[in-house]
């Protein structure tokens, strides 16, 4: 079996980086990715029971997937190859595929076949792999950070299963640092003191990649100095030093998290594109989730700037959505657009009103049916229960109005949508004073007609 690191897991690896010493040998020491390789999920019974089919995993750096597909390659019986997408080419393929079909005609062995950043792959090597892939020659597990669905052919995702590998949390990547500190392959045998601030900082600035925490962790220990007794002595100096970062003051759970977004959202609203800009980059240096970032912005899209500027809320779902796309650090760049966007968009919080408003009304007044000529009359026996009658279909009017009611009488307590004059809302406001203004004319001279008779 070949190991997929170069050395087989019984050889002596003190000369390797912490990283490669601490990949987990077993699926019980396998960080992280609980809902595809937990217990009882297909893909560990599939490990376990030695009876694997193609698969692709993908998902940001440091997650797990070369290190499941180290675990696979000590698991399993079958032969295990190691191709480089980027460094080998069609003949070392085929070199390749002739050796597990001899494998296959000579012993029954079957052959796994392990491409690390597969998006590489070439049309020329996927259409050398494909035939392969389908008759079972190989076995092909595919490890890629790019979305699949747009990096590899449509007949090789057809036959490889896509398991979705998710960022480690911080508490997962804090207890790959632990047990590295303790553990014999790691500095388990070594005397070592580390601050519990040092590791937060090593694990915050590595944002879900157990790979380069330690990494960072190597490189603190390493330039640690030494006191009296002979120990280490991580400190919270070292670890900024190690990572290149200093820390910035931020209590993802305290005071600073909830003061920061609050300054970021009052500049957005307050139309300052500077202070957006800075607060955002504050918070992403002290490594806030960006996913809350955008959660943010969609909000402050729809209560700030509203009617104002539809397009906001298309701006701000559309950097959300980026921020799952392609993640950081890329993401912040449609995040500062989202932001430099709602900043100086028109402003309006009407739309915020009136749900408001809304709200207090179905919470404090009585709830009356839907009026007859607004319910729905698609249903058999709905024409008889009368549904429906009397209403005025808009369209077969002129400007598509006609006066009619659509709320039941005392179900609101007054006007629940004001809007503005500014931006887009402007042209809102002036049409609504018009239509309203004709179903107010419209009452009186019902109201004058019912006197005169």
């Amino acid at each position: 079996m070949l190991d997929l690191f170069g050395d087989s897991s019984s050889q002596d690896r003190s000369g390797q980086p912490l990283a490669a010493r601490m990949r987990p040998r077993t699926l019980d020491e396998f960080v992280g990715q609980e809902q595809i390789i937990g217990p009882g999920t297909v893909l560990r019974t599939s490990i376990e029971n030695d009876d694997l089919t193609s698969m692709i995993f993908w998902g940001p750096a440091g997650c797990g997937k070369s290190t499941l597909a180290a675990v696979i390659a000590e698991r399993t019986a079958c032969n295990f190859e190691n191709f480089s997408a980027v460094t080998s080419g069609v003949p070392e393929m085929r070199k390749v595929i002739q050796h597990a079909k001899d494998l296959r005609k000579m012993t029954g062995q079957k052959t796994i076949l392990f491409v690390d950043e597969i998006h590489r792959f070439n049309k020329a090597q996927q259409d050398a792999l494909l035939p392969h892939v389908e008759d079972g020659t190989v076995i092909l597990i595919g490890a890629t950070t790019e979305n699949p669905y747009f990096e590899v052919n449509s007949p090789l995702l057809s036959r490889a299963r896509i398991f979705r590998f998710e960022p480690l949390t911080n508490s997962q990547v804090v207890g790959i640092v632990r047990r590295a500190l303790t553990d014999e392959r790691g500095f388990g045998a070594e005397n070592i003191s580390i601050d519990d601030d040092a590791i937060h900082h090593i694990v915050d600035v590595a944002q879900g990649d157990a790979r380069n925490a330690l990494s960072a962790l190597e490189l603190a220990v390493k330039a640690a100095p030494v006191d009296e007794t002979q120990q280490k002595i991580v400190n919270l100096q070292i670890a900024e030093q190690a990572v290149q970062k200093r820390v910035l003051k931020y209590d993802k759970n305290g005071d600073e998290h909830y003061d920061t977004i609050s300054a970021f959202i009052k500049s957005m609203r307050g139309s300052d594109p500077d202070a957006a800009v800075y607060w955002l980059a504050r918070m992403l240096a002290a490594g806030e989730d960006p996913k809350f970032i955008a959660r943010r912005i969609v909000i402050q899209a729809a209560e700030d700037v509203g009617n104002a500027d539809p397009m906001a809320l298309v701006v701000a779902t559309a950097a959300a959505q980026a921020v799952q796309f392609v993640g950081l650090p890329e993401a912040q760049i449609p995040l500062a657009q989202a932001a430099i966007y709602l900043a100086c968009a028109p402003k309006s919080n009407a739309s915020y009103v009136a749900i408001n408003r809304a709200n207090a009304d179905v919470a404090h007044r009585k709830a009356p049916p839907v009026p007859k000529h607004l319910r729905d009359k698609s249903y058999k026996g709905a024409k008889e229960l009368g549904h429906g009658e009397g209403y005025l279909y808009p369209h077969s009017f002129s400007e598509n109005y006609i006066e009619q009611e659509y709320l039941p009488p005392d179900a609101k307590s007054g006007v629940y949508y004001e809007p503005t004059e500014h931006g887009h809302e402007a042209k809102f406001k002036h049409r609504l004073e018009r239509l309203r203004s004709k179903k107010e004319l419209g009452g009186q001279i019902e109201k004058q007609s019912q006197r005169d008779e």
